[in-house]
């Protein structure tokens, strides 16, 4: 015990000289934020989950064994552009004004990118960036165009000719399949060996997988070839979970969804039973997905192989996390979008050594909002005043969570039945419950359908039932609770600025469902 309280009090004292030297060459901690793209945190080892058998993450794993692994954190709109807007304004959807796909978010609003940058840090963006506007408070960037290519992909480069969005790269490749994960991280490597020695760096290191339609590099076409992927129970058997609200709606893996479902996109022969057709796209699904996956593994590992070789290793912070989680056939579903756990929850790992104690877990609720103040204060930075966030890291330093941290987390889904058929909806997330109102609307959200869809609420019991498989919310034994959780919802909208006074057409859907 003795050596580690040590380095801790050691770690935090270095940060508190450095906060007043800010300007300074000196060693503070670099910081590498490594992001994918729809990692399910069941498909990444350190998790546990019925997938962890198959070794998809033995990379990230063994970062979660060097730093803390956060087994609660969420995100609060399951959905690619507004969380990335989240994770660089620290705040939610409503207040930085993307709230759906096609939504901006202008270039002084990268309060991340600018706050880093003012601390002293050189600040890169690499990779999968999908926001509209040009990342040009950074650095350096050289990004994917919107959702990119899985294969010889062409990026946005801001030291190529022409301006946004015309100053195109495409880079000399060197792998087999010239794949972006291999791409991505061939860059960022060529952007550590130029970067300026003198200042410390800030890389967000993005990969585009393991987005659909899940194309990994040819040397992993035999991955998993010979082994039968592990189900979900929910796959099958559902037995209570959804509602009026929710029946019939989102794609599927199996045949449920005529319009799009996964076997559609992995080619499976329409004429098989329903029920071989749900296990060939599901064992075709998740092979590819897993194979994108081990992709994003080994390309990490050859981040951290360099940081190691060139001594920076053990001086940089290194976070992991995804933009949200995905549906991996959880209740028949593909995709992201709802509030429900697969796709709620990320995989957050923070490794900061001499301050983290290696291989600690911690289950506070954290959510997206507060990996940018995280991240500044790492680092010794003012987090500024507008981030709605919380910093995690007197978690890290201590190992325990503040008796003032928060108790429940609030997630909203604006775009009502676009493109995976999800109807609207937002909720409250707490350690032991789960309460959801859909409320089936598109109100002012870009590229919503304005067709509404049945209103209604479902409530989980998370302590029995983390599967959410049964919805108790006309439970006579869960009133209390149900009431309790609605009065927590209406409070903790309050605290957010998400109100529904200023949508007349939701306070009229919501009275009517209120008492339901």
């Amino acid at each position: 015990m003795f050596p580690s309280k040590l380095h801790r009090a050691l770690f935090t004292a270095l940060i508190v000289v450095l906060a007043g030297t800010i300007n300074a060459k000196s060693s503070r901690p670099n910081v590498l934020w490594i992001m994918t793209d729809d990692h399910s945190a069941a498909a990444l080892g350190a998790y546990g989950s019925h997938l962890a058998p198959l070794n998809p993450t033995p990379t990230l794993d063994k970062l979660a064994a060097e730093g803390m692994m956060f087994t609660n954190a969420v995100c609060t709109n399951s959905i690619c552009t507004p969380s990335r807007a989240t994770l660089l304004t620290g705040q939610y959807s409503h207040v930085n004004g993307v709230k759906t796909l096609n939504d901006n978010l202008a270039v002084e609003d990268h309060t991340l990118a600018h706050a880093m940058k003012a601390a002293g840090y050189q600040t890169a963006m690499i990779g999968k960036w999908h926001l509209k506007n040009e990342p040009a408070s950074f650095d350096y960037y050289c990004v994917l165009p919107g959702q990119g290519s899985y294969h010889r992909p062409t990026f946005r480069d801001m030291n190529s000719p022409g301006e946004w969005p015309n100053n195109l790269l495409h880079p000399k490749q060197t792998y087999d399949t010239e794949h972006s994960s291999d791409v991505i991280t061939d860059l960022s490597l060529d952007w550590l060996k130029q970067r300026k020695a003198d200042q410390p760096f800030f890389l967000m290191h993005h990969f585009k997988a393991p987005h659909d339609n899940f194309e990994n590099a040819e040397r992993y076409d035999f991955l998993y070839d010979d082994v039968t992927i592990p189900e979900p129970p929910s796959l099958r058997d559902d037995p209570n979970h959804g509602s009026n609200a929710t029946a019939g709606t989102g794609t599927s893996i199996g045949k449920r969804n005529t319009r799009r479902n996964m076997g559609d996109h992995m080619f499976v022969d329409k004429s098989l039973s329903d029920d071989d057709y749900l296990t060939t796209s599901y064992q075709r699904y998740l092979k590819k997905y897993l194979r994108t996956v081990r992709g994003v593994d080994d390309n990490i590992a050859r981040l951290i192989a360099y940081l190691e070789k060139t001594g920076e290793l053990d001086n940089t912070i290194i976070l992991y996390t995804s933009d949200q989680g995905f549906m991996l056939g959880e209740h028949d579903y593909i995709d992201k979008r709802w509030m429900y756990e697969p796709s709620l929850q990320v995989p957050f790992i923070v490794r900061v050594p001499g301050k983290v104690l290696p291989g600690s877990t911690s289950n506070a609720l954290v959510n997206n909002t507060d990996f940018a103040p995280t991240v500044l204060d790492l680092v010794g930075a003012k987090v500024p005043a507008s981030m709605q966030g919380h910093s995690v890291a007197p978690i890290l330093t201590s190992g325990e969570t503040p008796s003032d941290w928060r108790q429940a987390s609030y997630y909203r889904y604006w775009m009502h039945m676009a493109h995976h058929d999800n109807p609207a909806h937002y909720g409250i997330r707490t350690k032991n419950f789960k309460l959801i109102f859909f409320y089936g609307l598109g109100l002012d959200a870009k590229g919503a359908k304005q067709e509404a869809s049945t209103p209604g609420w479902e409530l989980y019991d998370l302590r029995n039932d983390i599967a959410e498989q049964h919805n108790v919310y006309d439970d006579p034994a869960y009133q209390a609770v149900r009431e309790q959780l609605k009065q927590q919802l209406d409070q903790l909208k309050k605290e957010v600025g998400d109100t529904d006074e200023q949508y007349p057409e939701l306070m009229r859907v919501r009275e009517l469902a209120w008492n339901n």
